[in-house]
This record gives structure tokens, C-alpha cells and sequence, in this order.
């Protein structure tokens, strides 16, 4: 039997998920050496972890149908893996649904009559107690008995409540960046640059070449040059318990840690690359983001990977990309001068996992599905489907996101080990947002950093 996909709006689900349902309800941490997790690409063979070839452990013609809940609009990435599934488990279907306001439908999703097998889960669901019920539904995929191999993921993706468990599997990562037109940069005679002082100089000579905006991004509300500021603030405080420990208390005077990375932000501003007129007008920063940069007449875009996962299937929505096509990657902004050779950071991140109703009927296959996943290959694939950032030990990079491969050392930063929690992230955007769009001096938002608001 072939799999099905059905994508489904949470508001035309609510009479089948509220039966049975009791109510409704409305950004953990481990760590080992950055080197063995990190894998560039000529070092893969060094941390290579030896994995089995999938043996299938059901019976060929076992049948059932798996129902995944997420967020998506759609999911080829999923179906793609499914086909592959399938080649073992020709009767296994797949149902997929995607939830409207997803953090407040899950939870009568897990609590429903059709509830999911499997359910997409975020490392900041840990943190809220008003979540609490969502992540309890998890099954603990480090169970032994179950015989999902974790040993492909990297131990700083692996997040564990407060029980120890594992309740989510990482499916896909994302980081922060720039897209670059490398057309522009050729006919101009650039190379992308690796430190600071190189941003500053390439943004020189495209402003005096006639591109009124060198750096462009979504600013409407938002905190546009957090890809430049952001991990570069994580790399200052990663390992500073003192700094951590105020940050995430949100105590007064906590913005002193944060000055350095936003004097970044107003210094950049300050020097006028961007134009905030020209930003204001793109409308998101998803496809209006991506649509804009494939005019060809930006030189970067800042953009953070999961916009970067949208490129490809929209390069055919682009009338001025089908009718000029152009080649583009993906780079950290270049946020100090030169360390060991670099000023970049790679700053990988957990974007989405998957966890097991611990609850659902069909547990059996489901745990199949999630053994049959659990592999470098099959995470991996999935992965680049998406153009997003493999939660492997064993990471490959595509042509998009290549720079990156070349960072190692202190260059690469888990979020996971940096220990920064939700709060002082928001404080962060809100600060940098107040620098950008001039309602704050640099000195005011450091001193107002634990208050301030949007």
C-alpha cells in the first residue's frame, strides 16, 4: 500500500481531537568536547561512529498507519523518508497533520481520539511548565529496550528533562547568516569576507560601487542584525557562570555582559550599509526575505537557516531569478577580527525534533519508523532535503552551506552549552531592535536591558 499525507488545519480538527480530551492548554543541556561533536568536513573519518545496517524487526507485511503533528504546511522532507521506509514496510502509511498555533493545539492533539504517534518538540517545551503535560507525553527514546541508536546525533543536541530522559529526537538544526549573491561579489572582484574589519571593507567598496544597501534584512519589528550580534554574544559569555547565572535571572545591570555585542550593532549601524527604508519594506522574514534577495540586486541578505531551507523551492517563484539566475551561499557574519585565522561563529542550534506518543496504539511501528530514522544517512538526507543543518556527528555540508564546515574549535557554538535561556535571547532582540531603529543610544539600552519591552 502506498503512503498517504494529509495535511489538515488544527481548526478543522478540533471536534475529533477534543473527544476524550480532558482540556486545552495554551527557547537542558549536555555537553562533551566541541571537537568529537563538531565534525568538519575533513575531519568526519576521525569522529566517525561506527553504525549497523538498518535490519528491519517486524514482519514485511505489517501494516498500520503512523500520524506525525507538526507545523509544516507541508513536509517533503518527511515524505521523501517515508518512501524510503516504505521500501521495507510497503503497508505502513503515513498521516501527516499540520497544526495551527501549534504550542496551544498539541496538547488536546495528544489527548484526542486521533492523537499522533509522533509529534514535532522544541528544547525550549523543557523549560515551560505549561507544557510540562507535553513533554511527560514523550516517550524516553534513550530507553534501551527500545533500540533507537542515539549514538549518530551529537551528545550537545541531545537535550534531557529533568528526570533524564530523552524525549526528543533532533531532526533538524539551523544557525546564523548571510546569504551571498556570489555574482555580485565576483563582478565586483570581492571574497566573502572572515573577519570584521573584511565586512567593513566589503560593504565600503559595493557602497562606493553603487549599491545603496550592501546588507539587507527583515527589519520590521525585528532585531535585523542578530545574525551578526547574536552568536558572537554567546561566544562572550559561553563558560561565564557569573554572566549566565544574571542573564538568565534577567538581575540588574545583567546588560553589562551584553555590551560588547551590541556596540557591534551600533557600530555597524552607525556606518550607514543598510538601508532601513529599503528593509522596512520586505514584508516577512521568510519568503518576502528570500524573494527580495532573489531580485540579484543584493549583495548579502542576513537571513537565519531556517529561511535558507526556503531558497531552493522558491527559485521558481522569482520571475527575476528564472528569467537571471545566479549562484548564492550561505556564511556566518564576520563579527570580530581575526582568531586562529577566522572571526566568524558557527552558532548550530536544535530547530525542530520529533518525539513518540508514549501513549499511542501503535507504538510497535512507530518505534520501527524512529529506529529506521536514527541513522546518519537517513537524518542526513533529510536534512539536505530541506536545506537545513543535520544533527549528525558525521555533518555534511551541501554547496549552500559549505562555509560553515570550515569553522572548528571555539569558531562552533552550541547553544545548548552556552546555557542562555529563553528570557535574556527576547531581551537580546529587543535591545538590538531599540539600537537599530534609533529609539535607544547603546549606553540606555545596556542600562535598561533587563526591563526593557517591545
Amino acid at each position: 500500500m502506498k503512503k498517504s499525507i494529509r495535511t489538515v488545519l488544527a481548526l478543522l480538527l478540533c471536534a475529533s481531537f477534543l473527544a476524550g480530551a480532558a482540556g486545552c492548554a495554551p527557547s537542558g543541556n549536555a555537553g562533551e568536547d566541541a571537537a568529537e561533536a563538531q565534525t568538519p568536513a575533513g575531519e568526519a573519518a576521525e569522529a566517525s561512529h561506527a553504525e549497523e545496517p538498518y535490519a528491519p524487526s517486524l514482519p514485511s507485511d505489517t501494516a498500520g498507519t503512523i500520524r506525525v503533528a507538526g507545523h509544516y504546511n507541508n513536509f517533503e522532507a518527511l515524505e521523501a523518508e517515508f518512501d524510503r521506509f516504505n521500501e521495507y514496510y510497503p503497508d505502513i502509511e503515513l498521516s501527516y497533520t499540520y497544526l495551527d498555533n501549534y504550542n496551544g493545539t498539541i496538547e488536546v492533539a495528544l489527548s484526542g481520539a486521533e492523537a499522533p504517534d509522533i509529534f514535532f518538540t522544541y528544547p525550549w517545551m523543557l523549560e515551560r511548565e505549561d507544557l510540562k503535560p507535553v513533554v511527560d507525553a514523550a516517550e524516553d527514546l534513550s530507553d534501551p529496550t527500545l533500540g533507537i541508536n542515539l549514538s549518530c546525533i551529537q551528545e550537545k543536541l541531545l537535550y534531557r528533562d529533568a528526570d533524564g530522559r530523552i524525549p526528543i529526537l533532533p531532526v533538524f538544526c539551523t544557525t546564523y547568516g548571510m546569504l551571498v549573491n556570489e555574482t555580485i561579489f565576483e563582478k565586483e572582484g570581492l571574497s566573502v569576507p572572515k573577519t570584521y574589519d573584511e565586512l567593513l571593507s566589503v560593504c565600503e567598496a559595493l557602497k562606493k560601487a553603487g549599491y545603496s544597501s550592501p546588507m539587507m534584512g527583515y527589519s520590521r519589528g525585528s532585531f535585523m542584525l542578530h545574525p551578526l550580534s547574536f552568536p558572537y554574544f554567546c561566544a562572550q559569555i559561553q563558560g561565564n557562570s557569573a554572566a549566565l547565572s544574571d542573564l538568565n535571572a534577567l538581575n540588574p545591570g545583567c546588560g553589562e555582559y551584553a555590551r560588547d555585542a551590541l556596540a557591534l550593532t551600533a557600530d555597524f549601524m552607525g556606518r550607514g550599509y543598510i538601508d532601513m527604508e529599503a528593509c522596512g519594506a520586505i514584508e516577512n522574514d521568510y519568503q518576502a526575505v528570500i524573494l527580495r534577495f532573489f531580485e540579484g540586486d543584493v549583495p548579502m541578505m542576513l537571513a537565519t537557516g531556517g529561511t535558507v531551507s526556503g531558497t531552493e523551492k522558491r527559485e521558481s517563484l522569482s520571475e527575476a531569478y528564472a528569467a537571471n539566475p545566479f549562484p548564492y551561499s550561505y556564511h556566518p557574519v564576520p563579527a570580530a577580527e581575526a582568531e586562529e585565522g577566522e572571526g566568524r561563529y558557527f552558532l548550530n542550534q536544535l530547530s525542530m525534533g520529533f518525539s513518540v506518543n508514549r501513549n499511542s496504539g501503535n507504538l510497535d511501528i512507530t518505534n520501527e519508523f524512529m529506529r529506521f530514522l536514527t541513522r546518519t544517512e537517513e537524518l542526513s538526507r533529510m536534512a539536505q532535503i530541506k536545506r537545513m543543518v543535520t544533527p549528525c556527528r558525521e555533518m555534511s555540508f551541501d554547496g549552500v552551506y559549505a562555509s560553515f564546515g570550515e569553522l572548528s574549535g571555539n569558531h562552533v557554538i552550541y547553544l545548548s552549552e552556552v546555557g542562555l535561556e529563553d528570557a535574556p535571547d527576547k531581551q537580546m532582540r529587543r535591545a538590538g531592535t531599540k539600537i537599530c531603529n534609533g529609539s535607544l543610544t547603546l549606553d540606555e539600552a545596556v542600562a535598561d536591558f533587563a526591563t526593557l519591552t517591545d
